[in-house]
């Protein structure tokens, strides 16, 4: 299977700057790029649905494909004149999205689609693609916001920090010690290495019940007690992981809160924030602190399935 990497494009201004994020990771990790727009015929019921930005044809079923192929051409010219080096092709299918993208997904190294902030109806159904492809996907998939243009505000930049529109190299990892698995950690760390910047580890843990649900109730030397046993199971975790990238800065931090909202707060001005999804079957199930974490990060979410 050829290793590359396929952003979902549809015309928005987030799967724009999906395919940008994209094309910078398919050129830090050596992938080819593979740019898929899927779209769905013609019909009545949605020919008046307003299209954004998008330019005005007349109805009819000829008109929406050429749309749609104007649409595609010109992201791929504008990726491929940002990115030269990069093995850059650009795909139309019709068809449903999420039978489309899932199924693409089984294909790509990492699947990047765009993500809108929620509380307006577009958002939504947008966001109703992207959680039905995550919960299915057994391939890792990013999630990227809307930011600066890229192509225009930095076209000749090697700073990954700039073109990720983070603060910094930083790789966040949201880690379960209960639930450890291999495959998620390394991504992260290898995220972390393509970027020549820092693996940040995040776990959060709850008292046990016997304790109670308020930390602040709980006598504090216990909790300090409790706190340096999940420190240390996360120090012997990562260990064989220093060993085998020992280029990559690793910096574990083990806290007492809830964690969709102190990962989302770890991650603030990071390049990108990993966390993972278990892989139960045909259930659409993401899990509430991936959910969590998809609806709130302001960074690109990398989603990665595991067992």
């Amino acid at each position: 299977m050829p290793r590359q990497a396929i952003a979902g494009i549809d015309g928005s201004p987030e799967s724009r700057a999906a395919a940008f994020w994209a094309a910078h990771e398919a050129a830090r990790r050596g992938l080819s790029l593979r740019l898929l727009h899927v779209w769905q015929p013609w019909t009545p019921a949605f020919a008046n649905a307003p299209m954004g930005d998008a330019v005005v044809l007349p109805e009819g079923p000829d008109n929406d494909e050429l749309r749609a192929e104007r649409m595609l051409d010109d992201v791929y010219e504008r990726v491929r004149d940002a990115h030269p080096g990069t093995d850059v092709v650009a795909e139309q299918i019709p068809g449903r999205p999420v039978d489309i993208l899932r199924s693409a997904s089984d294909e790509a190294e990492v699947l990047v689609l765009g993500s809108r902030a929620l509380g307006t109806l577009a958002g939504f159904l947008t966001g109703s693609v992207s959680m039905a492809v995550l919960a299915h996907a057994r391939r890792p998939v990013t999630l990227v916001r809307q930011g600066p243009p890229i192509e225009e505000s930095c076209p000749a930049c090697a700073d990954d920090a700039v073109r990720d529109g983070g603060g910094s190299r930083d790789v966040v990892l949201g880690l379960d010690l209960s639930r450890p698995c291999d495959e998620l950690i390394e991504y992260a760390v290898g995220a972390a290495a393509a970027r020549q910047g820092a693996l940040r580890v995040v776990h959060t843990w709850s008292p046990p019940p016997i304790y109670g649900y308020d930390p602040a109730a709980v006598d504090r030397r216990h909790v300090e007690a409790l706190g340096a046993e999940e420190r240390n199971v996360l120090e012997e975790m990562m260990s064989p992981w220093r060993a085998k990238f020992p280029s990559v800065p690793m910096e574990l931090g083990c806290v007492v809160d809830r964690p969709a909202e102190r990962l989302v707060e770890a991650a603030e001005g990071a390049a990108l924030l990993v966390v993972g999804r278990r892989i139960r079957g045909g259930l659409l199930h993401i899990g509430p602190v991936t959910h969590g974490v998809l609806h709130h990060a302001r960074v690109p979410v990398a989603v990665v399935p595991h067992r």
